[in-house]
């Protein structure tokens, strides 16, 4: 049985960004920290912890039992962190920082990924640290690497996906257009479409899909702040557009994903988009049985979700990598991938949505990897939680009417600008 840790209390608050680096002040190559501490002790083995938030750690014990009846030498016990991400992070950067052992293995948020290794936290995995990621969906293993290295091996994933009340529309809209001209001739005081505009980081996920679908981006490969284009206004402006003419509930700037799952489980609104976690809660509401899902909707067709998930990291100070590398691996084994799609935690391995068996117990399975294989990941940035304010604020600006959509992405670009320095 595999044994558990309780979370500490994280005393230090490690606010904003710390790139200092714990280790070393020189520069790999890539953009990270040189950590020599990274190098070393690759060929060590025996017992690891790994680290994960409480919301979702059962998903990993069945696994890490699996494992310590297998290798008993080599235990994985299992540290409970808490369940908000943000004191998760405070308490794994507080115990890098002081190059701590403490964790062995830590399941990231997807969007720290590139911080951790631009501070030197994690080990690379190149050389005998490698591991083939050729069966996994391509879009998280983008958004576990770092300047053309991979530092992460993606766990499990997540997408979006559109919620269709089938009473109320019958058939799938085809694109974004449709889906507005659905909504038309609707009866009823039902919303049309509810999403999390909220100022918090699912604007930030909404906005993203908005500007992607219609061809824009936050910034390049390189870096470079790319915002200012006008396919990232056209998806701003669509956006705004529906919330000033009702696409959007207004209800939505005060929604998180548990008020669009009320509003769309009550039958408030005909449309929803939320994550998949949202299809089994629906069954025990009054929109059981009538609701269907569907990738999102861009403007020509299938649009672009923003991709959530978790990426396991190995600790740079960790004594036993090599075990904590095979475990990493043993998580996306078939065996693991498909015990997470089991508990509807969207795994990475591709083959696990064409399973027949699997898809008929979870029917969303063919629309999320469809919205998987068009998804694309938050910018991978050591300064994504700044960035990630730049798109919020300008986004609520823009569809609150404080800014207009113009003014809104200048302001957007320089904030983006400005969240790294």
């Amino acid at each position: 049985m595999v044994s558990f840790r309780k979370p500490l209390i994280a005393g230090i608050a490690a606010s904003g960004l710390i790139l200092a680096g714990c280790a070393s002040d020189g520069d790999n190559g890539n953009g990270a920290v040189d950590n020599p501490a990274a190098q070393e002790g690759q060929d060590s083995r025996g017992p690891i912890t790994f680290a994960m938030g409480k919301n979702d750690i059962e998903k990993v014990v069945a696994i890490a039992d699996r494992w310590n009846e297998e290798n008993p030498d080599e235990e994985v016990t299992i540290h409970e962190l808490a369940g908000e991400a943000d004191a998760q992070r405070e308490t794994l950067v507080q115990s890098l920082e002081a190059s701590s052992d403490e964790f062995d293995v830590m399941a990231l948020d997807v969007t720290w990924t590139a911080e951790f290794a631009a501070n030197g936290y994690l080990v690379p995995l190149t050389g005998q640290m490698e591991i083939d990621t050729s069966a996994l969906l391509e879009p998280a293993v983008e958004s576990a690497t770092y300047n053309g290295t991979l530092y992460a091996l993606p766990q499990n994933t997540n997408g979006q996906l559109l919620y269709r009340n089938t009473e109320m529309i019958p058939d799938a809209p085809a694109d974004w257009d449709a889906l507005r001209e659905s909504c038309e001739g609707m009866e009823g005081d039902a919303d049309c479409l509810t999403l999390q505009l909220s100022q918090y980081e699912g604007l930030s996920v909404n906005t993203l899909d908005f500007i992607h679908a219609w061809g824009g981006e936050i910034a390049d490969d390189e870096g470079n702040i790319t915002v200012n284009s006008d396919e990232a206004r056209a998806g701003l402006q669509a956006m705004v557009d529906a919330y000033e003419d009702g696409t959007i509930s207004e209800a939505s700037t005060g929604a998180t994903e548990e008020e669009t799952m009320q509003a769309f489980t009550n039958e408030e609104s005909a449309y929803a988009v939320n994550w998949p976690y949202m299809f089994d809660a629906a069954e025990d509401t009054p929109v059981a049985g009538n609701f269907e899902v569907t990738p999102l909707v861009g403007p020509d067709g299938v649009g672009v979700s923003t991709l959530g998930g978790y990426n396991n990291g190995i600790n740079a100070n960790s004594e036993n990598k090599a075990t904590a590398r095979d475990f990493i691996e043993y998580i996306i084994s078939e065996e693991s991938q498909m015990s997470f799609a089991e508990q509807s935690f969207p795994p990475v391995l591709a083959s696990i949505y064409d399973d027949e068996e699997l898809v008929e117990q979870f029917p969303y399975l063919p629309a999320l990897k469809e919205s998987l294989e068009n998804a694309q990941p938050r910018t991978v940035s050591p300064y994504y939680a700044a960035m990630s304010k730049a798109i919020q604020d300008n986004a609520y600006a823009a569809i609150n009417g404080d800014k207009d959509v113009d003014q809104a992405i200048n302001d957007m670009e320089a904030a983006l600008g400005q969240a790294g320095r």
